[in-house]
């Protein structure tokens, strides 16, 4: 028997996967090209080959055994290596292209879904027409193509004028364009305000990254406002169904010229029914995070019409209804275009299949909610201390009243956040810090429900699948119950209670668990003996509890006859308020202004009193905590490092816990008397930073194997570098970094 040919475009994703599946199991005789882009340092065959080891394949390799499976994947298989947009010559012959590849982004930005959607089309279908070929192209799209509408959409051409190619152009000019208004001087310091307020603390570096971070983001969401709101002026809800509606125009042209073009138009794809296994599907879909959110509890109302149909159609109908398709051609020939004037119809034709499930077998919304609540009333998600979590009850109110919730909420969020910054660090205002962010994790997660699930869950419209219908009797008599694509014999109730919910309660879980194991607190075992290895401290804050400004007061009274005590401290605490500023500005600034309060000591004088009991109160104030990881990292052979703004002299009881000690040292005059000045720059945040990598190449030793301890937002620039950053009884700032990072957190 002849062997068909088929290009594959998207072979990696749900739908592609699945695809590529049921080719390889269904025939023996065909054979694939899968256009697969390459990775990073993965080609593209090495991420297909991935493939193989995911559940798509895991019931055919249960059946034939892996060995077959394999076997027919390197003898049926071909990758083209390359990207739809910049597809390289088809130097090979086709009899199918399956074209299920885009970007499936709702707000993605406008000239990276119009480069994947529309550009990477006409890239396609043009290397088609260089390379002389006439294949059956089946055009994946999707049911909403046609927008914002009302009643029965029918299986048809649509009805826009809108020029793809004038929008293509202005797509790509957008980028341009928002990339020199971000680049204006306003806009460029609103960056730099925002960045310092943010990160002025970890030193100018981190402020000026922060700043072009916050102008990429700028550029980033004024791109997807673009593409959103250039696709509701024309009439479709976001800028996918936008793009994916001029990318069918594209192969209606294609069709026009003589050429077989079959449009697939699913709705929301979902878990399989029957294959490739009952329950199959590769990461969330559409209709899941809404799922799952209701079982937690999170949601507890949503913008929706009751009656409203949700048109839900498992994924191996789809995959169905293309290699039906794909195997006996399309119904029959249809004009692609309007006549050419003529009497006589174009040379092409294009059919248009949508693969749903609401005119056949409708689903309403309040009925799919209440099989969704059904079943977790009987199987409740435990929450992280194993409660089971209780499921609301939803009334279905207006998307105006659900709004209104949002704002109030996102309001006192916002004004709590704004209070907490303002208190000082401790147990308490960082489990707030760690309770707000929660928060705001969940609002921003049901105001992005609210604007993506509204448009399906209010929608008026219900698909016709006439055509899909006419395929479905063309099938043969003895076609396997698991090739169809009969959506009546579907019983919503047990769909989503035995097949669907179970599937994506299990994806859950085991998102769930791997979040846990990374973000748990790893069982304390011994440090990795190595030479290679650096342990840096922070001082203040970390290794001892005090601050400079109250090793300054330590200093003062143990050097200091008692009747001057009140004089000396009261200068302190009149400058305590530029000290609060200079903290949260730059500690630079921190250390001179309390450094300055040492003008006039003597340095024998202060060595003197170190010898003595204040170096006894000061090696005594050592974190008992510090301490034990001092002498693990010393016994495991890691080099152990202080990093200091405290005065050299205030830090010599400590010397003998360190091979290397880096604190301020002042400026002395001829005759012993500390200047007041700082004899170099302080050593801190960035500079920290700096003197780290050259200390790590100078004594031989692996940053990636090393690790540090600080508690400053101003620690992060440094820590940042070590493969094991640890933030002790963190301040705020680097305390909401952390979590960010998944930096390990200790309370001392």
């Amino acid at each position: 028997m002849q062997q068909s040919r088929y290009l594959l475009t998207g072979a990696t994703g749900f739908l592609g996967q699945a695809v590529l599946q049921a080719l390889l199991e269904s025939d023996p005789h065909v054979r694939v090209t899968a256009l697969v882009r390459p990775r990073g340092d993965r080609s593209g065959h090495d991420r297909l080959q991935r493939i193989l080891g995911k559940p798509v394949f895991a019931s055919w390799i249960s059946e034939v055994g892996e060995e077959a499976v394999h076997e027919a994947f390197d003898s049926r298989v071909t990758v083209l290596e390359g990207d739809l947009a910049d597809l390289p010559p088809l130097t090979d012959r086709y009899d199918v292209v399956i074209h299920s590849a885009s970007s499936v982004s709702f707000d993605a930005a406008i000239d990276e879904a119009f480069h994947t959607n529309v550009g990477g089309v006409k890239r396609l279908y043009a290397a088609l027409a260089e390379s002389n070929q006439d294949p059956h192209v089946i055009h994946v799209s999707t049911a909403y193509v046609g927008g914002i509408a009302k009643g029965v959409v029918q299986e048809s051409r649509l009805g826009h004028t809108v020029d793809h190619d004038g929008e293509f152009r202005a797509a790509q000019l957008a980028r341009e364009s928002v990339e020199a208004e971000s680049r204006q001087p306003e806009k460029l310091r609103r960056f730099i305000q925002m960045a310092q307020a943010q990160s002025s603390r970890m030193g100018p570096k981190s402020v000026a990254a922060g700043a072009e971070a916050a102008r990429e983001k700028y550029v980033r969401d004024r791109l997807v406002e673009f593409g959103r709101t250039r696709a509701q002026s024309l009439g479709w809800t976001d800028i996918y169904t936008f793009t994916k509606a001029l990318a069918e125009r594209i192969g209606e042209e294609w069709a026009a010229a003589g050429h077989q073009v079959s449009f697939v138009r699913p709705s929301i794809i979902e878990s399989a029914l029957r294959r490739p296994s009952p329950g199959w599907i590769d990461g969330f879909k559409v209709a899941d995070p809404l799922i799952m959110a209701y079982a937690k509890g999170s949601l507890s109302e949503f913008p929706g019409h009751a009656d409203s149909v949700l048109d839900i159609i498992p994924v191996d109908y789809v995959v169905n209804v293309i290699l039906a398709l794909a195997e006996q051609g399309p119904l029959e020939r249809q004009p692609a275009d309007h006549d050419s004037g003529s009497g006589q119809p174009d040379r092409g034709h294009s059919d248009y299949y949508q693969v749903v499930s609401g005119m056949s077998n409708p689903l309403p919304f309040h009925q799919m909610v209440g099989t969704v609540r059904e079943y977790f009333l009987d199987h409740p998600l435990p929450d992280s201390e194993g409660v089971p979590m209780a499921v609301p009850e939803w009334s279905f109110p207006s998307s105006e009243l659900i709004e209104q919730r949002i704002r109030l909420k996102e309001l006192a969020t916002g004004v709590g956040r704004e209070v907490v910054e303002r208190l000082p660090a401790s147990t308490r205002t960082r489990a707030l810090t760690s309770r707000l962010r929660k928060t705001d994790a969940k609002l921003k997660s049901l105001r992005q429900f609210a604007d993506l699930y509204q448009q399906y869950t209010k929608t008026e419209m219900i698909f016709d699948d006439a055509n899909t219908r006419r395929l479905l009797e063309r099938l043969p008599e003895d076609c396997p119950t698991n090739r169809r694509f009969d959506v009546t014999e579907i019983d919503w109730t047990e769909y989503f209670q035995d097949v669907h919910i179970p599937a994506i309660t299990e994806l859950t879980r085991s998102y769930s668990r791997r979040r846990r194991q990374s973000e748990a607190t790893p069982t304390p075992r011994p440090l990795p003996p190595t030479s290679e290895a650096l342990a840096v401290f922070d001082l203040d804050g970390t290794v001892i509890s005090a601050n400079i400004v109250q090793q300054f007061a330590a200093v003062v009274r143990a050097t200091q006859p008692i009747y001057k005590w009140p004089a000396m401290m009261g200068t302190m605490a009149g400058v305590v308020p530029g000290l609060l500023r200079a903290e949260y500005r730059d500690r630079s600034d921190l250390i001179r202004m309390v450094n300055r309060r040492y003008q006039g000591f003597r340095l024998d004088e202060l060595r003197a009193a170190v010898t003595s009991r204040l170096g006894q109160t000061i090696r005594d104030s050592i974190r008992p905590q510090a301490r034990q990881l001092i002498d693990e990292h010393r016994a495991a052979g890691h080099r152990t490092v202080l990093l200091t703004g405290a005065l050299d002299v205030l830090v010599e009881p400590l010397s003998d816990l360190f091979d290397e000690v880096v604190a301020t040292r002042m400026d002395v005059t001829d005759d012993g008397v500390l200047s007041g000045f700082l004899a170099s720059p302080p050593l801190v945040d960035e500079a920290r930073a700096n003197w780290l990598r050259k200390y790590a190449d100078t004594v031989g030793a692996d940053l990636g194997r090393s690790t540090g301890y600080g508690d400053s937002l101003g620690d992060a620039a440094w820590l940042e570098l070590v493969g094991s950053p640890v933030a002790v009884t963190p301040d705020l700032g680097l305390y909401g970094l952390a979590l960010k990072k998944r930096w390990k957190v200790m309370e001392w």
